[in-house]
């Protein structure tokens, strides 16, 4: 989510966690969802979170005006796979709510998070507080991709990101570092997701691998 190499980025597969640079997760003050073919540019958009499955009393989360992420081609018209996307879309709000806010102990960590990627998640949010490290800007989430195993309980969900237009922010001074880099602004993202028992889809797994050609072609 940035154009110089920062904390934002995650490999949640077990309790240690990679520090690399990309995003794992975003949501800002504003949210839009455009129902356009992943990856497809200009189409409408509309200022409403994907909408999640009613199972759970999911946490209320409100972000900044300043960061802003847009979920393009996020609904497939498959109720069970827009039900997970939901919940990956409502975890990336959440997680940028903990760093932003600057609290490990955010509730919408352990509601969408579950075993090391919880821990994982905690650790790399406290990398950011260790850093001095905020973030402001606009992330794009496309082409997303879920395949539902057979019990329909677990799930693996593909997306990618697009950070050129997120930057680093110090959270002492709030100055804002858009510093050029060379590193690409394309990152995939591959996590396992789990249902629990009150129907919320929890990530178990997450890795991020910045540059993909899935992402940049």
């Amino acid at each position: 989510m940035s154009r110089r190499p920062r904390l934002f980025a995650c490999a949640l597969t077990g309790a240690a966690i990679t520090l690399l640079v990309g995003g794992c997760g975003g949501s800002g003050g504003s949210t839009t969802v455009d129902d356009d073919v992943a990856g497809g540019g200009a189409g409408s958009s509309a200022p409403t979170s994907p909408s999640a499955s009613a199972a759970a009393d999911r946490p209320h989360v409100t972000l900044p005006s300043d960061v802003t992420d847009e979920y393009v081609g996020w609904k497939t018209g498959d109720a069970a796979k827009d039900a997970v996307l939901a919940d990956v879309a409502a975890r990336i709000d959440s997680t940028n709510d903990a760093i932003l806010r600057g609290d490990t102990s955010a509730p919408g960590l352990s509601f969408y998070y579950r075993d090391k990627a919880l821990s994982g998640a905690v650790a790399w949010i406290q990398a950011y507080l260790h850093a001095d490290l905020s973030f402001t800007g606009t992330t794009r989430y496309f082409a997303p991709k879920v395949t539902l195993a057979s019990g329909k309980t677990t799930a693996t969900v593909l997306y990618c990101s697009d950070e050129s237009k997120g930057f680093n922010k110090n959270r002492k001074t709030g100055k804002v570092d858009r510093t050029p880099s060379d590193q690409s602004p394309y990152v995939l993202y591959n996590t396992r997701v789990e249902k629990n028992d009150s129907g919320v889809w929890q990530t178990s797994a997450l890795t991020s691998h910045r540059g993909d050609r899935a992402c940049a072609g």
